[in-house]
Order: structure tokens, then sequence, then C-alpha cells
């Protein structure tokens, strides 16, 4: 199963945990982690996961594959800027949102366009969003919805 993670580009140390510790669950359950691949949450939600031995996608916004963070395992250019919101959503079976602003929305937005299930830690309060209080909650969502 591969999970999207999206979050904020800029992130507080709590919210950074939160996201590294969803990287970690995700690869401790054996699936493999899908973002945008660049700092923020994306980068914590990385680094759990590349700790934990699991494997990192980042669909990247610009068309240089170096500018991934250094635990993206796959990076993939796209040149599409935020429009690559859409191949981060659409390229997880469940989406994990970890606070965020509004490309965290549009990429909720799209995941639910795409019926795949969201399950948010401390992020945006909309319908398509089922909240939780931790990583393995988030999993569990994810898994059984997906």
């Amino acid at each position: 199963m591969r999970v999207s993670v999206v979050g904020g580009s800029t992130v507080t140390d709590r919210e950074a945990a939160v996201a590294e510790a969803v990287g970690r669950e995700i690869a401790d359950r054996d699936h493999e982690l899908v973002c945008g691949g660049l700092g923020g949450a994306m980068r914590a939600a990385c680094r759990g996961a590349s700790e934990a031995d699991g494997h990192t996608v980042g669909i990247l916004p610009g068309r240089d594959r170096t500018a991934a963070n250094r635990y993206v395992d796959t990076a993939v250019a796209t040149g599409l800027g935020h429009g690559r919101n859409a191949m981060v959503a659409l390229n997880g079976d469940g989406v994990v949102a970890v606070d965020g602003g509004p490309g965290t929305l549009s990429e909720i937005a799209l995941a639910a366009v795409y019926g795949r299930p969201v399950a948010g830690l401390s992020t945006h309060d909309v319908e398509y969003v089922h909240a939780v209080d931790s990583a393995a909650a988030a999993l569990d969502y994810v898994e059984e919805h997906a």
C-alpha cells in the first residue's frame, strides 16, 4: 500500500515530530510513503520512514530531482508547481494530513475527488478529513478505508 503524507512546508518542532512518527508508522507497517518531496512535514515524514527502513517517493513541483530532501529514495520531477499536488493525492491509496496551509488543503480536496480516505492530525477541519490523535490511529483509518 502507498500512503501519501501531506502537510506544511514549514513546521514547528512538534509538527515535525508528528510527521516523523507518521513516516515511521508507514514504514513499520511495510507501506510506501509518497509526499511532495521537499521540506517541513514532507522531510520529517520521509526521515521517519527512512530511519525505519521504509521506502519514500517525493513528487516534486520543479524539474530538478536533486531538489528532493535527503530522505527521498525516489524523486519524481514534474515541473508542475502546485499542480503536482494532484499527483501526490492520486498516488497514495490513502492520505495522512499533518497541519498545513492552503497547499495541504488542496491536496485534501484532491484526495476527496479521487476517493482517497484522509486522516488528519491537527490539520484542516473539513468534511473529508477524519480527525485522529496519533500516527497509529491515522494508519489504522487509512488501512481500513483504502
